[in-house]
C-alpha cells in the first residue's frame, strides 16, 4: 500500500510541475489553452500519463498535441530535475475525454428534462382510471359506508 501512497505523490507533484512549466516556460505558439487534468504514475514510477484539455476546436486540440510532443524531452527533463529520484518517468501525453463525457451527460439530462415536462403536460388533466379509494377496507367500515348511503325503511326518501 505504501507504494500506491508513493505512485499518488510522485503524480500529484508532477501535476504541478508540468501545469508550471506549459504555463511559464514552453513558448510554443501552437500551444493553445491547456489544462493538466491528471496524472497517472505506474506502480514502479517508470511511467506517467498526464491527461489534459485543450479549450477551443479540434485544429487547437491536434497543434497542441503536436507542441507537447515536441517538449516531451523538455519536460521529463525538468520533472527528473524537480523530483529527485533515482529514475525519471517516461512521460505520454493524453487528450482527455472529460469534456466530451460532460457534454454527452448534459444532453442525456436536457432530453429527461424534455420528456418530465412532457409527461406533467399530459398529466395535468388526467383522472384515475379506478376507484377514488381503491384499497380493501375492513368489513365494517364497509358496512358502515354502505349504510350512511342506504336509506332504511323508517327513513323517508328524497324525490
Amino acid at each position: 500500500m505504501s507504494d500506491n501512497a508513493r505512485a499518488r505523490k510522485v503524480a500529484d507533484r508532477i501535476h504541478e510541475v508540468v501545469a508550471t512549466l506549459l504555463d511559464t516556460r514552453i513558448k510554443d505558439p501552437r500551444l493553445g489553452f491547456v489544462t493538466v487534468t491528471d496524472v497517472r504514475v505506474t506502480g514502479d514510477l517508470q511511467q506517467a500519463t498526464v491527461f489534459y484539455t485543450v479549450l477551443g476546436e479540434d485544429a487547437d486540440r491536434e497543434a497542441s498535441a503536436a507542441a507537447l510532443a515536441s517538449a516531451r524531452g523538455l519536460i521529463r527533463s525538468e520533472v527528473g530535475r524537480q523530483l529527485g529520484i533515482r529514475l525519471t518517468p517516461s512521460i505520454e501525453f493524453v487528450p482527455d475525454a472529460l469534456p466530451e463525457t460532460a457534454a454527452h451527460l448534459e444532453q442525456a439530462l436536457r432530453e429527461a428534462a424534455a420528456k418530465d415536462a412532457e409527461l406533467a403536460r399530459r398529466r395535468e388533466g388526467a383522472t384515475f382510471a379506478g376507484e377514488a379509494d381503491p384499497y380493501r377496507a375492513p368489513a365494517d367500515q364497509v358496512e358502515q359506508a354502505e349504510r350512511q348511503s342506504v336509506p332504511t325503511a323508517d327513513e323517508p326518501t328524497q324525490d
